[in-house]
């Protein structure tokens, strides 16, 4: 099905559905039924689960050989999902979302940020940003006019591996000493400036300015930093120093930075959503549905919490979806048995699973079959990237095969017209599924949220360069949350932007205590 075309369909049954609803009064009427029946009425009359089963289905693959074409389906048929299917995700993300912001045992952490609302518009001067989530990172200095960004500068530093791994006060020492360096070149060493640090690591918060390390990722060892509060040690490097007056004022990870960005573009916005090489999602919560809140109330009525969806189903919830291709994907990952819904639909899995199901119909002989394609094929972990399978989704895109040929032969591989179509099917059939279960999660956020329209802001790699991902997820969400009208918006850098934003934020709230 052509993107357009999945598109016009999308928009044709959310009118529907708006229309038919408009009936509902004359049909009670008619049929004596009470208000309560509604939904009972709008499944007689709206073939929803119809249309979504419509909507989600990959192109069919075709092929010469018919018996080929059906094992190879066959094969893949797990990688796609039933309405009904579909409609459990939904429900156990549902149930999920709910035990975890109650403190219940949940994959799902729904973590407080303590960020209670977003620019006003009256916030002026000069803000900081620290961002820190890799190798390299990045000290950033914002000036804000009535709350709106009029000047950036930025200027990116290395760690090298020995502080990545030895003792958190070298790291926390060097980090100073680059934010010194930053704010001294700038000749604000006497000004004292607020600055938001965006710690892109597991943790747990417990205020505005406190966050304890859960664990490391990436390449991060630090161990005497663990369990410890990222924000304390930070200030007690900075003031070892003592040759600036900055202040750390917050903490916070990219995700909740992308949500704090895009208020700046759209004031709708709502939730943040990283999909990129890990990918995590936030969202403003009504303040009395949130149990864990250490520090005294002031009558917040929202607040922004980071759901930590990279792992839901970890407890085994979503094992129902789970593959023998997800189960060695998962087995090949550095730590296995976590991150369950990230190894689904990130950016640094999506290549693997692509990869491994490759190696499985090859194995099987039901792909590369030429003589000259040898035995191996495809065989080390990591070596098909998520941005070859962008690549070969442009292709399947604009019903050429250059970009896919070209993949295949930087791995040796003679591909010949059938071995093309089966490559752009199984990316094809992955990558749907990745945009699906976003759909379906951000669908169940735009039920929560409740408002009359909510912008979605979002960053990452994989949904910049997938040619297809937004598209799919423009088309399911409506599909999936009807009734709910909402905004995608591309919203860049929230984790140094939206860093210093919130600073601003913190700094503006503390003013106002005081």
């Amino acid at each position: 099905m052509s993107v357009m075309s999945l598109t016009k369909q999308s928009q044709f049954f959310v009118n529907l559905n708006r229309n038919l609803k408009r009936c509902l009064p004359i049909l009670r009427d008619r049929y004596r039924l009470d208000r309560h029946d509604n939904q009972t009425l709008l499944d007689m009359v709206v073939p929803t689960e119809h249309a979504l089963n419509e909507a989600i289905q990959v192109s069919p693959l075709v092929l010469v050989d018919e018996v080929r074409r059906q094992k190879i389906e066959q094969k893949l048929a797990k990688l796609q999902f039933s309405p009904a299917i579909v409609r459990k995700i939904e429900d156990v993300f549902v149930k999920e979302m709910n035990r975890g912001i109650h403190q219940q045992p949940s994959s799902l952490r729904m973590e407080n940020t303590y960020i209670p609302e977003l620019l006003d518009g009256t916030e002026e001067g000069l803000y900081l940003a620290l961002d820190l989530g890799g190798t390299n990172f990045r000290v950033l200095l914002l000036e804000l006019a009535h709350g709106t960004p009029i000047r950036e500068e930025v200027k990116k530093y290395h760690i090298s591996s020995d502080l990545r791994v030895g003792s958190g006060i070298r790291l926390f020492d060097y980090l100073a000493e680059c934010v010194s360096d930053f704010v001294i070149a700038q000749g604000l060493q006497d000004v004292e400036l607020p600055l938001g640090f965006t710690f892109s690591f597991p943790m747990i918060q417990h205020s505005l300015d406190i966050g304890l390390l859960v664990t490391w990722t990436k390449t991060f060892n630090c161990v005497d930093v663990v369990n410890k509060d990222a924000v304390r040690l930070l200030r007690e490097a900075l003031q070892r120093r003592g040759d600036t007056k900055v202040k750390v004022v917050a903490i916070l990870n990219d995700t909740t930075g992308t949500l704090v960005q895009g208020s700046t573009l759209d004031h709708e916005t709502a939730i943040g959503l990283i999909l990129g090489t890990g990918s995590n999602a936030c969202y403003l919560e009504r303040a009395d549905r949130v149990e864990h809140w250490e520090t005294e109330r002031h009558g917040e009525r929202e607040v922004i919490v980071d759901i930590e969806w990279g792992a839901f189903g970890d407890n085994g919830v979503l094992d129902f979806i789970k593959t023998d291709y997800d189960r060695e994907n998962d087995a090949n990952s550095l730590i296995v048995n976590s991150f369950t819904f990230e190894k689904y639909i990130s950016g640094k899995y999506l290549g693997e699973i692509v990869r491994v199901v490759l190696a499985k119909l090859y194995k099987d002989g039901l792909l590369f079959l030429g003589e000259q394609n040898t035995p191996g094929i495809l065989s080390v972990s990591g070596d098909l990237t998520s941005d070859l399978v962008s690549d070969i989704e442009q292709d399947s895109l604009d019903g050429g095969d250059n970009n896919t040929k070209e993949v295949l032969i930087k791995f040796g591989i003679v591909p010949d017209e059938e071995d093309v179509k089966i490559v752009q099917y199984v990316c094809e059939v992955v990558s749907n599924r990745a945009a699906l279960l976003v759909s379906i999660c951000l669908a169940a956020l735009l039920k929560r949220i409740d408002k009359n329209r909510v912008t979605i802001a979002v960053d990452g790699s994989l949904y910049k360069h997938h040619p297809r991902m937004e598209t799919w997820m423009k088309a399911y969400i409506p599909l999936l949350a009807p009734d709910h009208k909402f905004e995608m918006i591309h919203a860049e850098d929230g984790s140094g932007k939206g860093a210093a934003l919130v600073a601003a934020i913190a700094q503006r709230l503390q003013q106002r205590l005081d």
